[in-house]
């Protein structure tokens, strides 16, 4: 089970865009995240009238590592760190570790 899943909200803790949130879009499978809003970069594409592409400076998300992001805890308005617990009826659930409440309600 990782710790953060799609559709989290995570806020950047290193690098450029250090102190901005967003929402993940896709985890990808070398531990590396796309966030809504977060490390943008502009690609220039060229035009393709085949494909109905107008071509032009495209802005979009890259992926960012996991160790520079982590889930945000809106109960305590900070970063938090994730972990584990196991409920009675033997199901893993996440929990944010500052407050021990459950991070999927």
């Amino acid at each position: 089970m990782r710790k953060i899943k799609r559709d989290d909200e995570v806020i950047v803790i290193a690098g450029k865009d250090k102190g901005k949130r967003g929402t993940v879009k896709r985890v990808l499978r070398d531990g590396r995240y796309v966030v809504a809003g977060v490390n943008m970069i502009k690609r220039h594409t060229r035009p393709n009238p085949m494909a109905g592409n107008q071509g032009g400076i495209v802005e979009r998300e890259a992926p960012i590592h996991e160790s520079n992001v982590a889930i945000f805890n809106g109960e305590t308005g900070k970063a938090d760190r994730v972990g584990f617990h196991m409920n009675d009826d033997g199901t893993r659930v996440r929990i944010f570790r500052s407050t021990q409440k459950q991070i999927d309600a």
